[in-house]
């Protein structure tokens, strides 16, 4: 929903599927959260008698998040998700939010995400790369957890490595997207605003250049080498590169078996 608040002061609830995201990403979790508005409902689904979520427990107190105890009525269900999507149904029902923050690599919400925003309501995903397309897609914004640490330190200690020129020349899905948006706002010499880019893109899905490993959008734009870039104080502009031309070879040509 949107209203006259800014996007510091929106209202989003949280909701994690515990059963199947890492507790020791909660962290980046909330500091992204925070760059939209305020976690003011935390809550973490699962069936807190499970060892598997002992990672969880240990959090649940830091970070003020509610743990939904969840039993596992029958074997290959995962009530979980149910209550879950119950939950979130009559939090959008109460018309006290802005939006919603969804933790899962689990597809099965991929309706749950379709109808929120349906409503109008933002959604910011948050999985690993494992997460089914659908699922991704289908939220404002996504974020992949691996990426995510990339700001910072990867589990391991090391920086986690952004995708080569060529890697992201490769990818057709990536360069069609953004050769798109360019097209689509430029002016009679093919500029447009960075800004311009940006909102094209996020309106097609859920496009966030941390998931190839740059820190914002005009990082990711200049390192595919397929843009110009151009910069006039805090102004960033940007239009296709030109394809460059075969090379000729001035003189004359040589007859075959000369």
């Amino acid at each position: 929903m949107s209203d006259s608040r800014s996007d510091t002061d929106k209202r989003i609830a949280l909701l994690i599927d515990a059963d199947n995201a890492p507790a020791a990403k909660i962290d980046v979790i909330l500091a992204e959260i925070a760059r939209h508005g305020v976690a003011n409902v935390r809550r973490a689904y699962g069936n807190w008698k499970s060892q598997h979520l002992s990672g969880w427990e240990k959090v649940l107190h830091e970070y003020a998040i509610r743990p939904i105890q969840q039993f596992a009525y029958s074997t290959g269900k995962n009530a979980s998700d149910m209550a879950m999507v119950i939950d979130a149904m009559d939090l959008m029902y109460a018309r006290n939010l802005d939006g919603f923050a969804i933790v899962s690599s689990d597809a099965d919400f991929t309706p749950l995400v379709m109808r929120l925003r349906n409503d109008g309501y933002g959604v910011y995903g948050f999985g690993q790369e494992k997460t089914p397309a659908p699922f991704v897609k289908a939220c404002s914004t996504f974020l992949y957890l691996e990426k995510l640490r990339a700001l910072g330190e990867s589990d391991s200690g090391g920086a986690v490595k952004p995708r080569t020129t060529g890697e992201l020349q490769g990818d057709r899905e990536l360069s069609q997207l953004l050769r798109n948006a360019v097209a689509a706002e430029a002016d009679d010499d093919g500029w447009t605003h960075l800004g311009s880019v940006g909102t094209h893109v996020r309106n097609q899905g859920s496009f966030d250049a941390r998931n190839y490993g740059y820190r914002n959008l005009s990082a990711l734009i200049e390192a595919t080498g397929l843009f110009e870039v151009r910069r006039e104080g805090q102004a960033v502009e940007i239009r296709e590169a030109p394809v460059p031309g075969p090379t000729r070879t001035r003189g004359r040509r040589s007859r075959p078996g000369s």
